[in-house]
């Protein structure tokens, strides 16, 4: 199912790409198998369509890979296999890679016209088994494709500071194209918007996530969600330019999506502040706070003392 690909050559690429550590490989899997799994791959359901905030778009991602054929399944199996890990980790460098069973926000994606991914880095511990998230490996299967159709993955180094201050490299989204990357803090990615000539054709990939059971301590960050920062403007959209029918509905939809954004962000603030409040005003909190009193009124005092501040006696 695999081709012969060198482990040498890649682990170098790896180790030294920027903007972070990643490797493209063509041609990863054999030409047979490829073409299995691109015949079997599930046709677009609208109900597998819902992005984070539950809205319908132009995604549809199915996770349950076993269940979709006889080439999923066996690919299901690859992916999981000690010889696979072991090339993984040989490239990568990060030992014990645990294979996630559930295909949390893996499996099949499915990008119509429309469509793109705003740059993200992903959530960083697993919702069920608190692993942490290592890669992300990536199978493109798109038999035509061009880089002025959008879609292409971008890797970025900083999508807050100036464009021109970013480091960017941009990835054609071919048949058969595999692209690994190391999942991190500042593991900065996405994809503009897809803009096919057919509307027929769309943006296939097989998306696999990796874990491990520990992290460095220097690489490890509080639990979070995945993070996005939308794109900016177009870069056709200056001073002195005219907009057309098409660049307003864009705008429009940029603007809906940055609500949508910070609707999804004022909800979750406004769960946290429910938490928060529920805990404050505990009868548990309120008797710990009792409990520690003194203590922390000792710490205080010491703390005054050390610098100077301590009342004499």
């Amino acid at each position: 199912m695999l081709r012969d690909w060198p482990i040498a050559a890649n682990r170098d690429a790896f180790a030294n790409a920027r903007p972070f550590r990643h490797v493209i490989i063509d041609n990863f899997l054999s030409e047979e198998f490829c073409a299995a799994l691109l015949r079997e791959f599930p046709a677009f359901d609208q109900k597998q369509a819902l992005n984070e905030m539950g809205l319908p778009g132009a995604k549809a991602v199915v996770e349950k890979l076993p269940q979709i054929g006889p080439a999923y399944r066996q690919f299901d199996t690859l992916i999981q296999s000690p010889e696979f890990l072991a090339k993984i980790e040989a490239i990568t460098g990060i030992p014990r890679l645990l294979y996630d069973p559930h295909y949390f926000g893996g499996g099949t994606h499915e990008n119509r016209h429309g469509q793109d991914l705003d740059i993200h880095v992903d959530f960083n511990y697993h919702p069920k088994t608190h692993t942490h998230r290592r890669l992300n490996l990536i199978i493109f299967l798109n038999p035509r494709w061009e880089a002025a159709w959008g879609g292409c993955l971008e890797l970025r180094r900083d999508p807050w500071g100036a464009p021109e201050d970013d480091e960017v490299v941009s990835v054609v989204p071919l048949l058969n194209r595999c692209v690994i990357f190391e999942t991190t803090e500042t593991s900065w990615h996405g994809f503009r918007r897809v803009q096919v000539p057919d509307e027929t054709l769309s943006r296939r990939s097989l998306a696999i996530y990796y874990y491990t059971a520990e992290r460095p301590a220097a690489e490890t960050a509080p639990a979070h969600s995945t993070v996005y920062v939308p794109w900016r403007m177009p870069a056709h959209l200056r001073a002195g330019h005219t907009l057309t029918e098409a660049d307003v509905d864009a705008l429009d939809e940029q603007f809906s999506r940055r609500n949508e954004l910070l609707r999804f962000l004022y909800e979750r603030e406004k769960e946290f502040t429910e938490v928060r409040e529920s805990l404050l005003n505990s009868h548990s909190y309120r008797l710990s706070r009792a409990l520690l009193a003194p203590a922390i009124w000792v710490k205080r005092w010491m703390n005054g003392s050390a610098k100077g501040n301590r009342t004499p006696i």
